[in-house]
């Protein structure tokens, strides 16, 4: 650069927020959302927030707006949904600016002496799936209290005392994991709590409403678009009740004083999977029930979520807990937080029943074959992607098998599959990962509070359990690099990967479920019912022609589009010199790509191995296995 030229000097931001103390805040907060307005989805909030000493003396008082929000392991608080924002104090007006270098804070002017504020404001919740997740619908509503409440800077939210109040349209009722104190006018009062246990606690509401009493202290509340979906028969209650049942046993304990299970049959809604420490929110199709012989659908959801309830809120990673909604997670131990989840989830599913043990064993092989496509391990290890929430905010992506997704969900399932077979292995049949979860999830019953853990101490545990090169384990397999998946876990478990040419019930329902037709595992691409291609698989046949997600498929070989004519022509190409044509638009430009590609339909599954020293009922037979009656 040129000397002559001006050069300005930097100024660093000043931090004007304070840092949170872990000391009581002055005072209990009122919070009042009226949720009556779910036909333009618009909550109003009405806020009273006591004013402490000091800041009384300052004359300004720093509230936030949660953005670092548990279970997100991303700053996804919708600040841009706050609109109307108003603060008084005894009907006067206050000035409030907003931070310059954290708009999650709001500074409020306060005059001398005033004891306690009022915060006026709407949530302006999405309208349309352009805008983000539905929370309001004709028959339902998600009221999530982080995005209609604010709190005072400078506390551990565990340490400011609140107690909320909401109305939901008239006949509705609701459900959460805190429990109602009275009824006036329609509006519900809920129990004094502390800020961080108010956001832990949504509420699901509804028309068309039912609570099933499951098992000990635990509750299904199933909301639903109309009353022709709430129609479970007992022995889908009974599968739903024996989950319970198994949790509690494989981890030998209770991290909850109560727990209710927040379940949405929806069209209307957002779906959602969401973990909370006394309750979780569940968003699926609204034939849950009704048409539950069609296959397991989203029945891993409920296994998955209650899980963690022991692992990733009762057993936490350090850098994951906070002492409020302002400081970043750090998520680098998220193959344990969510892929030891994943793993006991589909296990307890097939304990419980939700799925049968052939549905698991296809759920795995689809894992397995779709961790295989996931070509970008050979660039990016397994630990980088725990931080893709935060860089790819859950956005689509155009290769995610050469850019990588979130990977430690099933990628670590199939970690922790290993690690039960090495076990297994190492202890001649006498130990599991199942010792492992119940030494190191295990807590005091009723104890909802946070034991927090380092990869050292995971090391350590699984140590204990059985003598290994843990550490060496760990090493290769989530911080190194590979070409392909670690599928070691299921021949130890007696299993291993092949691929025919039928699908499985699993794959069928999941392409029924997802609108699609999978077929990444041979040509390469994922279509939509509509000839939309989804997804490529970096470096396949079809990559390698030149498709890309995006383009419409016009025609294949010279016949119109439809699923069965690719499926047919796929087929039809087996063992066959030729390419397979597929006529494609381009925004404005049709094109015409051929395929090099002649190995028929292939779709994953898992065969059983046999032959002489081998065990008639393995490891994953085993772990599958009921526990309780």
């Amino acid at each position: 650069m040129p000397d002559n030229l001006s050069k300005p000097s930097y100024a660093a931001p000043e931090n004007s927020i304070p840092a949170a103390q872990d000391v009581p805040y002055a005072g209990t907060m009122q919070l009042t959302v009226d949720a009556t307005d779910n036909t333009q989805g618009i909550f109003r909030v009405t806020q009273e927030i006591p004013v402490a000493e000091a800041a009384a003396q300052s004359g300004r008082l720093t509230l936030l707006y949660p953005e670092w929000l548990p279970g997100n392991h991303a700053p996804r608080g919708e600040i841009e949904k706050v609109a109307g924002l108003e603060f008084t104090a005894e009907g006067q007006k206050l000035d409030w600016i907003r931070d310059d270098v954290d708009v999650y804070a709001f500074h409020v002017s306060i005059p001398e002496g005033t004891s306690r504020i009022t915060a006026n404001f709407d949530f302006v919740s999405a309208t349309s799936t352009s805008q983000g997740r539905i929370v309001m619908a004709p028959a339902m509503l998600n009221l999530r209290w982080h995005q209609v409440s604010l709190y005072p800077a400078g506390h551990y939210v565990r340490q400011i005392a609140v107690e909320a109040r909401a109305k939901y349209p008239t006949g509705w009722q609701a459900a959460t994991a805190l429990r109602p104190t009275s009824s006036e006018a329609g509006v519900i009062n809920y129990e004094k709590t502390d800020y961080d246990t108010l956001v832990d606690s949504p509420v699901f509401a509804g028309q068309h409403f039912r609570t099933y009493k499951l098992y000990g202290r635990t509750n299904l509340n199933v909301v639903a678009d109309s009353s022709k979906f709430l129609k479970p028969k007992k022995d889908h209650i009974a599968k739903h009740a024996k989950l319970v049942r198994e949790a509690e046993s494989l981890f030998g304990s209770r991290p909850y004083n109560r727990y209710d299970f927040l379940l949405a049959l929806t069209e209307e809604m957002g779906g959602i999977g969401l973990e909370h420490h006394r309750s979780s929110e569940n968003g699926v199709n609204r034939e849950y029930f009704t048409e539950w012989d069609r296959g397991p659908g989203r029945r891993n959801l409920l296994p998955h979520e209650i899980t963690h309830s022991w692992n990733g809120k009762y057993r936490r990673p350090e850098g994951m807990w906070t002492p409020d909604f302002r400081q970043p997670m750090r998520d680098n131990l998220l193959w344990v937080y969510e892929g030891q989840t994943q793993f006991w989830g589909y296990v307890l599913g097939a304990r419980s029943g939700l799925y049968s043990k052939q549905d698991t064993l296809d759920a795995f092989a689809a894992i397995a074959a779709n961790m295989d496509r996931r070509v970008g391990r050979q660039w990016r290890p397994l630990i980088d992607t725990t931080h893709d929430p935060i860089i790819a905010a859950r956005k689509p992506k155009p290769w995610t098998s050469w850019q990588r997704s979130e990977d430690y969900y099933n990628e670590g399932l199939l970690i922790w599959l290993e690690a039960d077979g090495i076990i297994r292995r190492e202890s001649g049949g006498k130990k599991s990962l199942e010792n492992f979860a119940r030494t190191f999830f295990k807590g005091r019953n009723g104890d909802y509070g946070v034991v927090t853990y380092t990869r050292d101490d995971v090391i350590a545990a699984l140590q204990k359990v059985q003598p290994y090169d843990w550490s060496g384990f760990i090493r290769d397999r989530v911080y190194g690099l590979s070409t392909e998946a670690p599928k070691e876990g299921l021949e130890l478990g007696g299993y291993r990967l092949i691929y025919t040419d039928q699908q499985t019930p699993y794959i069928r329902a999941n392409d029924k479920r997802r609108k699609q037709m999978d077929l990444s595992h041979g040509l390469g691409l994922i279509v939509s019912n509509k000839g939309v291609i989804k997804a490529v698989m970096w470096d396949s046949p079809a990559f390698r022609a030149g498709l890309k997600s995006g383009l419409s498929i016009s025609a294949v070989n010279g016949k119109a589009y439809s699923a069965e004519v690719l499926k047919q022509a796929v087929a039809d190409n087996s063992g066959q010199d030729g390419p397979i044509e597929i006529f494609a638009k381009n925004d404005d430009q049709y094109i015409n790509f051929l395929v090099d590609y002649s190995d028929g339909l292939r779709y994953p599954h898992l065969e059983k191995i046999s032959g002489e020293g081998i065990a008639v009922e393995g490891g994953i037979d085993r772990l599958l296995k009921p526990k309780t009656r």
